[in-house]
């Protein structure tokens, strides 16, 4: 029986060795008789450019090229790494999507994301998820100085933990109505998505389903779907010395 994967908010970082070593061992062990594999987004904790990768991100591109030799490994940006370009692709042997991409999962129509964009109430991220997505926005921030970017970055991060303290749990979570309207636009009957952390496999009416994958920080976590199987599984994250 083969599967499709798919894994989301790692959030990898050098800070984090032991989910670091987690996800080489999970792309070393987990991919046998698997059809596919998908990332949905927030690969890394912070990324500012292909050009200053850091070191343990560069292991990591060599670890996914590897593993990309053996099934196809497709990506979607996440708001933390909504700047991986072109050329971190093809070094990492993945595979870029849209935001929002369509697919027949085993008979099922599918939409996958990595759910910012669901999460309407949160108007000031909105906002801010309008303004970077601006190309022209895009392109002057990859013509910044790599020390300016590398400012702007941590400054975003900072300001993200401060204004999230201050939000709900309802407004940062997905919102019903935009979930619907999405199925509805796609005419799909599942969704899968990640970004909110809250890992469940949700039934909705009208037989349509929405699943969310789970992060990475206190266990692994990976979405495995076959013809007749959906199950979301905990990894371990291994004694790794912080």
């Amino acid at each position: 029986m083969t599967r499709t994967l798919f894994v989301g908010d790692l959030h990898l970082c050098a800070d984090r060795p032991d989910i670091t070593q987690a996800f080489l061992t999970f792309l070393d062990t987990q991919l046998d008789a698997t059809d596919a594999l998908y990332i949905l987004g927030d690969l890394f904790e912070v990324w500012v450019g292909d050009d200053i990768a850091e070191p343990f991100a560069n292991q990591l591109a060599e670890a996914i090229k590897l593993a990309s030799l053996k099934l196809p490994i497709y990506f979607i940006h996440g708001n933390r790494d909504f700047l991986i370009g072109n050329e971190f692709a093809r070094r990492s042997g993945m595979t870029l999507l849209p935001e929002v991409f369509c697919l027949n999962l085993y008979g099922i129509n599918t939409v996958i994301l990595h759910g910012d964009s669901l999460c309407t109430l949160d108007k000031p991220y909105q906002r801010f998820r309008t303004f970077r997505n601006l190309s022209s926005i895009k392109w002057l921030y990859a013509h910044l100085p790599k020390s300016k970017r590398l400012g702007i970055a941590a400054k975003l991060r900072n300001n993200s933990k401060s204004s999230n303290q201050q939000k709900s749990a309802t407004i940062m979570d997905v919102e019903p109505c935009a979930v619907l309207e999405l199925l509805n636009r796609t005419q799909t009957q599942q969704m899968i998505h990640g970004h909110t952390h809250r890992p469940a496999i949700h039934q909705l009416a009208n037989n349509q389903r929405r699943i969310v994958v789970g992060d990475w920080y206190e266990q692994g976590s990976m979405l495995s779907v076959s013809q007749d199987h959906i199950e979301l599984i905990n990894l371990p994250l291994g004694n790794v010395t912080i």
